[in-house]
């Protein structure tokens, strides 16, 4: 089929493209992103890269790729390939991605100031020694590498070129961005203080890629293509800047065989949609293409196809870079080539697939829920499993669990009734996108329904609030009671694990209250968060547009302490200092009076008086599972209107909005499945074999 049905505005994307001796199918490049599988899960990222080159990519990379144990990241777990034995997993994965006619990329990465090696203990090295660098704050230095350290380098990049062509890889991204590589950390000033002929001039601070390059293919006679992966710019005054790029791209504009453009930091080149709006990196490329004869991808969470072919057409880049919105959507290239715009999953920009990595999980995403289940649950983002024997589904409540679950559920063929209790579906997500900055978290809902609505096996009921006789009645043989929680209004949370002394001439107010419209306007406020993720930061924001002044009190060290994982907790402290929010860390309420808040230390117990004319309370959530106990009375345990009655999402166990959709799904994909009784896990995974031979090294 013709890209877009005929129209020939998108056709420019699905144009063939040279990347040194390899060419492209299509102008969708998948670039090198976490997802928290890494050596631990290898058949688990292997089908989901899989599923994207079944999805149209032309070219999929895989994670970071540590090239030798002196230089490892722990506690992220990112792809080790270390020696010969790695190269069956990475064969495997290789072949995955080639697939469905994508090109195979491997990024390789050596840490250097960035790699602990925690778990290797190896001695770290760095192109100037110095602390780790890193997230967590490692007690750990590095030393300087000397010139034997760095020709040993160049020997175990040769070792990873050689693997990585066994394994059937088509490219190799050698990994200088985000202050991550050690290739950056040569150019940088900020890294390289050396007075040899690797530092000082930046002829001399790009030797070693140079001859890294070299190297690369001269131990794959060519037949790789070698792409370079650095920042666009390094804050600072030592930093890797724009211009300083820019000198550098000019003096090697053939150097690689494509340059692969991303922002200076993680934080800045994956910013979430809060902060950072599609395309944002657009002005730090502009001009670049001028300055090389090799192609360019650059990313920026491009979703809208009317933007990718800006991109291309006004000369900014040649191919259209993705991480996330390859999450979101692995068949978004086949989609847009098949006109199926409204069938697209939009990324949200929530970075909640970012988490997987910083928490040393595994990887989600709120809008793909087969995202890294793809091999372990055997999930799909489009082809549904096989109906079972039973026919009906009933779905009470259309929020983002209600949502997926009834979408799913129809996919699969059965009958569903969709029954709302208001009159607008989605839930917690039509609320909340209309918060300070989460508009675009509107598209979990809008997708959604977007799929639902043309269904024929699908009826949705609004305004249509359920008792336990109505759910009983309907007689549906699977039900899915996805009601929700409420905020509450008190300090009960993580520190407080009962309520605190309350005058009730104060007024208290709940996130729910203030997203409907509620609460404090011009006047002192104490917002007080032991939530930790982004609703206390948002809130606040909130009432300073209505003009109030608000102390943001946390237990925590710092302001949205859990945002660190979403890699925005420092924009969301500056956000709040620029607009004028009092921060007060590492305290708590102890007692709420008339007009005042005492506050305790969370470490020395001092209690400290803030006088305030009101207080929000972000705290935690009370599941509404109240409809779900009344049925379970009914038919003790079988609900009475068929064969199971489960409660699911927020009503269950309240948590990020990725916990609801990956819960609807969970629900539909489990009807008429055999009910292991929870006696092994509910996911395939893979064990670690013991190595023969004596248990000590010569």
């Amino acid at each position: 089929m013709a890209a877009g049905q005929g129209d020939s505005r998108y056709d420019i994307l699905f144009e063939p493209l040279r990347i040194g001796p390899k060419v492209a199918k299509n102008r969708f490049y998948q670039v090198p992103h976490c997802n928290g599988g890494g050596y631990r899960d290898p058949s688990a990222v292997a089908e989901m890269r899989r599923t994207k080159a079944e999805g149209g990519w032309g070219v999929i990379f895989t994670e970071q790729t540590e090239i030798h144990p002196s230089s490892e990241i722990t506690p992220f777990i990112e792809q080790h390939l270390w020696e010969d034995k790695d190269i069956p997993a990475f064969a495997a994965m290789a072949e995955a991605m080639k697939s469905h006619g994508a090109l195979a990329g491997i990024q390789l990465a050596y840490s250097g100031i960035n790699g602990p090696n925690l778990y290797s203990r190896d001695v770290p090295m760095a192109v100037s020694g110095g602390p780790i660098l890193t997230f967590t704050s490692d007690p750990v230095q590095a030393r300087t590498m000397d010139r034997e350290d760095i020709r040993d380098l160049r020997r175990w990049f040769r070792a990873a070129f050689r693997r990585s062509q066994q394994a059937g890889f088509d490219l190799v991204c050698l990994y200088g961005a985000h202050g991550f590589g050690i290739l950056q950390h040569f150019l940088s000033r900020a890294t390289n203080s050396r007075t040899d002929e690797y530092g000082g001039s930046l002829e001399n601070r790009a030797r070693f890629l140079r001859e890294v390059v070299e190297d690369a293919r001269e131990e794959t006679k060519g037949e790789l293509g070698i792409t370079l992966r650095l920042s666009l710019h390094e804050a600072g005054p030592l930093g890797f800047s724009n211009a300083e790029l820019r000198d550098f791209i000019e003096m090697h504009r053939d150097l690689p065989d494509l340059w692969d453009l991303a922002h200076g930091t993680w934080e800045a080149c994956s910013g979430t949609s809060r902060f950072t709006p599609e395309a944002a990196q657009e002005d730090l490329v502009r001009g670049i293409k001028a300055l090389t004869d090799k192609p360019i991808v650059g990313v920026g969470r491009f979703t809208s196809a009317d933007e990718m072919v800006r991109q291309i057409r006004s000369g900014v880049l040649d191919f259209i870079g993705a991480a996330r919105p390859s999450i979101a959507d692995p068949f978004l290239p086949k989609k847009i080539e098949e006109g199926r715009f409204e069938d697209i999953r939009e990324c949200i920009g929530c970075n909640i697939c970012v988490s997987g990595d910083m928490t040393g999980g595994i990887s989600r995403c709120t809008q793909n829920t087969a995202f890294m289940e793809e091999w372990r649950k055997g999930w799909h983002p489009e082809r549904p499993r096989p109906k079972g024997l039973s026919q009906s589904v009933l779905v009470v409540g259309a929020g983002p669990a209600g949502l997926e679950a009834a979408l799913q559920a129809a996919r699969r063929g059965y009958q569903v009734t969709l029954a709302e209790a208001g009159r607008e579906l989605g839930g917690r997500v039509q609320r909340e996108r209309a918060l300070p900055g989460l508009s675009a978290w509107g598209r979990v809902a809008d997708y959604r329904i977007g799929q639902l609505l043309p269904l024929p096996n699908v009826e949705i009921y609004r305004d249509s609030p359920m008792t336990a006789e109505d759910v009983v009645a309907i007689g549906a043989d699977h039900v899915a009671i996805a009601t929700g929680a409420k905020w509450r209004r008190d300090a009960v949370a993580r520190l407080h694990l009962h309520p605190i002394p309350t005058d009730p001439a104060m007024p208290i107010y709940s996130p729910d209250d203030l997203m409907e419209g509620l609460g404090p306007r011009n006047c002192d406020v104490l917002l007080y968060d032991d939530d930790h993720f982004y609703m206390g930061s948002v809130l606040a924001e909130l009432l300073v547009s209505r003009g109030c002044r608000v102390d943001f009190v946390t237990p925590a060290a710092k302001v949205a302490e859990w945002t660190e994982n979403t890699l925005e907790q420092g924009r969301i402290m500056r956000r709040l200092l620029e607009l004028g929010v009092k921060i007060q860390t590492n305290k708590a309420p102890e007692e709420i009076g008339r007009s005042e808040v005492m506050l305790g230390c969370t470490w020395t117990g001092a209690l400290t008086v803030l006088e305030t004319e009101s207080v929000v309370m972000v705290t935690s959530r009370v599941p509404q599972d109240g409809l779900f106990r009344e049925v379970m009375k009914l038919d003790s345990g079988k609900g009475g209107s068929g064969r199971t009655v489960k409660l699911i999402g927020d009503g269950a166990a309240p948590g990020p909005i990725a916990w609801a959709t990956y819960a609807g799904r969970r629900f539909a994909e489990e009807i008429d499945q055999p009910d292991t009784g929870g006696e092994i896990p509910a996911f395939r995974r893979e064990i670690a074999w013991l190595e023969p031979g004596p248990s000590r090294l010569p």
